[in-house]
């Protein structure tokens, strides 16, 4: 229960003054800044007079982020730094799988080998290559803490390879370490610690140069480009996107590893599109993509894009649902057979078509594709700003008739504030 205007904590009534304040500067309406962090006007209504507080750490950078403020500016006394927790009343959890990874590469794990220069013992190339595999196999199903656990060892050993291995090794073992920090950067994006899969990608692109490969250093940019759009820099993603595009159709490279690279970064481009409501423009990549993968002629796997035919119908799932084409959205979906994709790819698809029932108000359709979608990636309910938006919206809409599967599910997505 809220509380009332006579019993309204003074640290979150002054939070909240705060947050109308720098929101009139910037010429901002309470409908537009609710929007853009996926709430309704009513809830930032309650937010502005303190009947709402603010709890969570990543709401409320998301919040200090669009007003173009710092988290100690909208509330002061607030530490800083990664894995801080604010003073309030209420205690905060937000668990994030992939800490341990996040420490790892905030340092540099070749610094040691760097400073020595000198050789010393290295795993066998055959071994890291399988250990990165299996990175990768991780990253797909989902397993995000296993993942972190696994790249806590492997990241290090990699780094020490690639600058003291025999110098015929070393192209190898740096395409390696590409790959090993595009799984990384794929595993934050789906946490939703986009700073972190921007300096994962980043690592990515240098390593996959130093292999001389540069179709790894085009999905490289893939997974650079994904990182932007969850930090809602969509100029910078287009850009990067729109660079790597331009080089590979100048290229002309026909092959299958490079028209996976290139479909799926047309694909990047209709989610960027989509999010700035740019309907003709996203619709004109999805149109691009479809035509790669007619090329193409099935599902791939290169790079671990896993591009093809199926995978352009899933984005265009996503995309109508981002424009709001919920009949689209869903007569697209329903067609899918997803069958052989990982996890992660069907409960993406799972989440979009709850989205599409919740925009279309078929409560029951939307629920069962949310709880289905939780049992085959639950990180993605937890962690998707657009699932927890779908879930919190379907707890307004039912208000008292709300069903206890539904308040459930908003409870472990943590999804009402």
């Amino acid at each position: 229960m809220k509380p009332t205007g006579k019993d309204v904590d003074s640290t979150d009534r002054a939070f909240g003054q705060r947050v109308q304040k720098f929101r009139k500067e910037r010429g901002r309406t309470q409908i537009s800044l609710a929007a853009a962090l996926g709430k309704t006007s009513s809830w930032m209504s309650q937010v502005e007079r303190g009947v709402q507080p603010v709890r969570r750490v990543d709401l409320l950078q998301q919040l200090a982020d669009e007003l173009g403020v710092s988290v100690q500016q909208l509330r002061p006394g607030a530490p800083s730094g990664i894995g801080a927790e604010l003073s309030a009343p209420a205690p905060l959890s937000l668990s994030n799988d992939l800490d341990e990874t996040r420490r790892l590469i905030s340092g540099h794990p070749a610094l040691r080998t760097l400073l020595a220069g000198t050789d010393s013992a290295n795993s066998p190339v055959d071994t890291l290559r399988g250990d990165v595999d299996d990175l990768w196999d991780l990253t797909h199903a989902g397993h995000l803490a296993q993942v972190s656990t696994m790249a806590v060892d492997l990241l290090p050993a990699l780094e020490q390879a690639a600058r003291t291995a025999p110098q015929a090794d070393r192209t190898e073992l740096y395409l390696l370490v590409s790959r090993a920090y595009q799984a990384l950067s794929a595993a934050f994006v789906r946490q939703d610690e986009a700073d972190a899969a921007w300096v994962a990608a980043d690592r990515a692109i240098f390593a996959a140069e130093r292999s001389g490969d540069p179709l790894h250093v085009c999905a490289s940019v893939f997974r650079m480009v994904q990182a932007f759009v969850r930090l809602r820099s969509l100029g910078q993603a287009e850009h990067a996107a729109r660079t790597a595009i331009d080089a590979l159709d100048e290229l002309a490279d026909s092959s299958p590893p490079a028209l996976s690279v290139l479909g799926s970064l047309h694909l990047a481009m209709a989610l960027v599109h989509a999010r700035a409501g740019a309907r003709a423009e996203a619709k004109r990549e999805i149109s691009a993509a479809r035509g790669i993968a007619a090329r193409l002629g099935e599902n791939r796997n290169y790079f671990n894009l896993e591009f093809g035919p199926v995978n352009v119908e899933i984005q265009a799932v996503s995309t109508a649902v981002d424009l709001g084409d919920a009949g689209e959205a869903l007569d697209i979906g329903l067609s899918i057979d997803p069958e052989g994709l990982s996890p992660e790819r069907q409960g993406r698809l799972l989440m979009n078509l709850g989205r599409a029932h919740a925009q279309r108000r078929h409560g029951g359709e939307a629920l069962d594709c949310l709880l289905r979608a939780e049992v085959v990636a639950p990180e993605i309910i937890q962690t998707h700003q657009a699932a927890r938006a779908t879930i919190r919206d379907l707890v307004f809409i039912a208000g008292p008739n709300a069903s206890r599967e539904l308040l459930d599910l908003a409870e472990r997505a943590d999804a009402l504030d």
